[in-house]
């Protein structure tokens, strides 16, 4: 396992992007894989700045990476507020965009680019945390 903490800012974006797709591709995840792994972390780290600390420069991101025989984990933690996952209604997708209600677009989004997502909020040892999966195909 390989963690790093970054500065809850949107411009550690690119860091915490580049550090995951090299473990994506040591992984070795095909390029839709990785991919999909660069926009579910990306948005997550975004919901974290936004949702969780409120702004930028509240708090930080720490980033751990867990290679697994089949696959990636990936584990967001953060110390902002916690959310009830299960609250966050999925988005009515077949309205025209300009209609479209941006809560919950993310999570889905996440949902459906990665294998796994887990979020405890006040996890044991502090903080909140998203677990993030992505298999081999």
């Amino acid at each position: 396992m390989q963690t790093r903490n970054y500065p809850g800012r949107y411009d550690s974006l690119d860091k915490i992007r580049e550090f995951v797709v090299r473990a994506a591709d040591q992984a070795g995840l095909d390029k839709p894989a990785v991919y999909a792994v660069e926009l579910a972390v990306d948005e997550a780290c975004c919901n974290i700045i936004d949702h969780a600390y409120g702004g930028e420069d509240i708090g930080d991101i720490e980033c751990s990476i867990v290679p697994l025989d089949n696959g990636l984990k990936v584990i967001l933690r953060d110390h902002g507020r916690p959310f009830d996952i299960s609250r966050v209604p999925a988005p009515e997708l077949n309205v025209p965009l300009s209609k479209l209600k941006t809560r919950g677009v993310g999570l889905y989004l996440m949902k459906n680019m990665m294998d796994v997502i887990d979020y405890v909020a006040a996890a044991e040892g502090g903080g909140n945390v998203m677990t993030m999966i992505k298999y081999k195909r």
